[in-house]
């Protein structure tokens, strides 16, 4: 079955990360939610970090756990979406409760901590 299918969590959190874990799976999801509908070469732009190895990886693990829906249509060349499912979806107000508390901790805490290191120097 999928990625997480089969193993044993302790908790439901636990089970939640291991779905969504790691930046590149939230970064996909997150470009998923805000853009709609992505092709690969598109996603990749959007993350000039991954390596195309990597983001066929985790957009596989993401289509075994039902979070992302692949879509080929059949035109030549090959054209292939990427989009949430109801479970992808689902996921975006914690997604965006997560970047609205790294947004407010970057505005207090590391701004405000590079602030007091400038001034005692």
């Amino acid at each position: 079955m999928g990625h997480v299918c089969g193993k044993t969590y302790n908790c439901e959190k636990e089970l939640t990360l291991a779905v969504i874990g790691g930046k590149w799976k939230m970064l996909i999801l997150w470009h998923l939610g805000k853009g709609g509908k992505k092709r690969f070469s598109e996603l990749k732009a959007l993350m000039p970090g991954i390596t195309q190895r990597m983001l066929v990886n985790q957009l596989r693990e993401l289509e075994q756990d039902r979070i992302v829906h692949r879509e080929v249509y059949p035109v030549v060349p090959p054209k292939v979406e990427y989009s949430l499912t109801e479970h992808g979806k689902s996921l975006m107000p914690i997604l965006d409760a997560m970047y609205e508390w790294g947004k407010n901790y970057m505005e207090t805490v590391v701004k405000g901590q590079v602030k007091i290191n400038e001034a005692t120097k």
